[in-house]
C-alpha cells in the first residue's frame, strides 16, 4: 500500500468532490480549463486563471501561489497573491515561495476550500537487502568513486551480496548528476567498455519504493533497438542502485554542439533527429513487461514515454563510418521520480528539463502521452540548428513553459531552409494541442522535404 494524498472540497457547488494522488505529480489549480483541477467562473469567480500549483510527492505536498488576484490561504494565512495595481503579467514575474502542507490543513482559493488528508500506511521495516559494509550518507558530500571501487574490490574478493559487480573495473568518472555519478568501466571478461551509473536513492530503505523502481528498470531492459542505448545490467546493494549501460565514446549531442561552435550543420542535425525519431517509434510501441493495471496489479503493456528527451540524452557513436544516434537514459529520470527516490521537487524539474518540454507536460505531468517526446525531438532539432531552446525563460520556469510560445526558428537563425523551418515550427505547435501525435508522422514530413 502506498501513501496517498486526498483533496476534498468542503464548500460551494463542488462540495464533496475529491481528488486522490498516490504518485508524484504537479497539480495546477485555476479557472482555465487546461488546469488539472479546473474551477470555472460559474463555480467561483474569485479564482485566477492560473491560481496556484501543488507539488505532490506522497506523503509530501507543497503549494505555491502563482501571482493570483485574491491570493492563496493556508489555514486562513495568506501565502501569496499579487499586490494592488499589479497585472497578471507583472505578478507572474515574481517568484513566490513554496509551503509545506500537513494532514488536516485547509487551502482556501477564492471561495473554494480544500481539506488535505494524508494517509501514510504502516509498513513493516524490511530486513536490509545486504549487510551494510559501507553506507554513504545521502545528500552529504562523499567520495563516491572510492566507495564504489571498494565495493567492487569486495565483490572480486568473493562478497556474495556484491557478485554482480565483480566483473567491472572503474576507469574514470565521466559525469555527475542529481541522482549520483557515472563512470567509464570495463568488463574484465569481455573487455567491453560500459557506463556504470551509481544512483543514491533518498528513500532506499523503503522496500516498496525499491520494488517500484526495479519494475521500471525491468521495463527498460526490455528495450532493444539500434537507436536506443541498451541497459545491460542492474543491481541494488549497499543503499545504492547500479545500472550498467552501453558506452559511446563520441559523447552526446550537447557535447557535439559545443565542439562545433554552438550549432550543427542542417544535414547533420536532421540526420540525428531522424534516427531519434526511429528510436521513439520503437519505444512508443514496444511491448514492456510491467504496466500498472486498473485493478492495481501488473501485466504486460505497450510503449514507454521518455519525458526527458534533450541533447545531452542523445548519445553518439561511429558505426561503420556513420554517425549514429542513440536515445539514452530512457525513462530513468521518470522512473526515479515515480518511485519517489529523487528527493527533488517536481516544480524544480517540472518532470523534465524546462527547455525541452511542451506545456502539456507541465500542465498534466501524470498524463503524458508519446506526443510529448515528439515535441521534445523537435525542440532538440531547434536547439541543434540555433543553439537556443524554443521558448524564452525570464521568470518562474513553470509559468514560462505554460505561457511563453516557442519563438519561430527563423528569428533565431535566418539561414535555415524555409521549408525545414516551417516543419519545425509546426512540430512545436502546442496550443490547443501538440500538432504531431506520433514520431512516425513527424519523420515522414521531415523526409518529404
Amino acid at each position: 500500500m502506498q501513501s496517498t494524498i486526498t483533496l476534498t472540497i468542503t464548500t460551494g457547488k463542488l462540495s464533496g468532490k475529491q481528488y486522490i494522488f498516490d504518485s508524484p505529480t504537479t497539480c495546477l489549480i485555476g479557472r482555465n480549463d487546461e488546469c488539472y483541477l479546473s474551477i470555472p467562473d460559474e463555480i467561483d469567480k474569485r479564482v485566477s486563471r492560473y491560481h496556484c500549483l501543488l507539488d505532490i510527492n506522497p506523503p509530501q505536498i507543497k503549494i505555491k501561489d502563482l501571482g493570483s488576484l485574491n491570493g492563496t490561504f493556508i489555514n486562513n494565512t495568506k501565502i501569496g497573491g499579487r499586490k494592488s495595481g499589479q497585472n497578471p503579467e507583472q505578478a507572474s514575474k515574481l517568484n513566490f515561495p513554496e509551503y509545506d502542507l500537513q494532514d488536516g490543513d485547509f487551502i482556501t482559493i477564492g471561495d473554494t476550500i480544500f481539506k488535505i488528508n494524508i494517509i501514510i500506511p504502516i509498513i513493516k521495516t524490511p530486513e536490509p537487502i545486504t549487510p551494510h559494509i559501507i553506507k554513504p550518507e545521502i545528500n552529504k558530500k562523499v567520495n563516491l568513486f572510492n566507495i564504489v571501487k571498494n565495493l567492487i574490490q569486495l565483490a572480486i574478493e568473493g562478497k556474495k551480496e556484491l557478485q554482480r559487480l565483480r566483473n567491472y573495473q572503474i576507469i574514470k568518472s565521466i559525469g555527475k548528476g542529481g541522482f549520483g555519478e557515472v563512470y567509464l568501466a570495463q568488463n574484465s571478461q569481455n573487455h567491453q567498455c560500459v557506463a556504470l551509473k551509481v544512483m543514491l536513492p533518498e528513500k532506499a530503505q523503503d522496500e516498496n519504493y525499491i520494488q517500484m523502481f526495479i519494475r521500471e528498470i525491468e521495463n527498460l531492459k526490455a528495450l532493444n533497438h539500434p537507436h536506443v542505448v541498451k541497459l545491460l545490467d542492474n543491481d541494488y546493494a549497499e543503499n545504492m542502485f547500479f545500472l550498467v549501460m552501453e558506452y559511446y565514446e563520441a559523447g552526446n549531442v550537447d557535447d557535439l554542439i559545443k565542439q562545433l561552435g554552438g550549432k550543427l550543420p542542417v544535414d547533420m542535425a536532421v540526420d540525428i533527429i531522424l534516427q531519434v525519431l526511429d528510436g521513439l517509434i520503437y519505444t512508443h510501441n514496444a511491448e514492456i513487461p510491467y504496466v500498472k493495471l486498473k485493478d492495481g496489479g501488473y501485466g504486460k503493456g505497450k510503449g514507454l514515454v521518455h519525458r526527458d528527451l534533450k541533447p545531452s540524452n542523445i548519445f553518439l557513436c561511429n558505426i561503420n563510418g556513420k554517425l549514429t544516434a542513440k536515445i539514452g537514459d530512457y525513462g530513468l529520470a521518470k522512473s526515479f521520480d515515480l518511485a519517489g527516490l529523487s528527493g527533488q521537487t517536481l516544480t524544480k524539474s517540472i518532470g523534465g528539463t524546462p527547455g525541452f518540454i511542451p506545456r502539456q507536460q507541465a500542465l498534466k505531468f501524470k498524463e503524458c502521452n508519446p506526443e510529448v517526446d515528439v515535441w521534445a525531438a523537435a525542440a532538440c532539432l531547434y536547439n541543434m540548428l540555433t543553439g537556443y531552446v524554443p521558448r524564452n525563460f525570464c521568470r518562474d520556469p513553470f509559468m514560462d513553459v505554460i505561457e511563453n510560445d516557442p519563438i519561430p526558428i527563423l528569428q533565431r537563425n535566418p539561414h535555415i531552409p524555409p521549408k525545414l523551418a516551417k516543419v519545425i515550427d509546426l512540430a512545436l505547435v502546442e496550443k490547443p494541442e501538440i500538432h504531431f501525435k506520433n514520431a512516425d508522422d513527424f519523420k515522414k514530413v521531415l523526409l518529404s522535404i
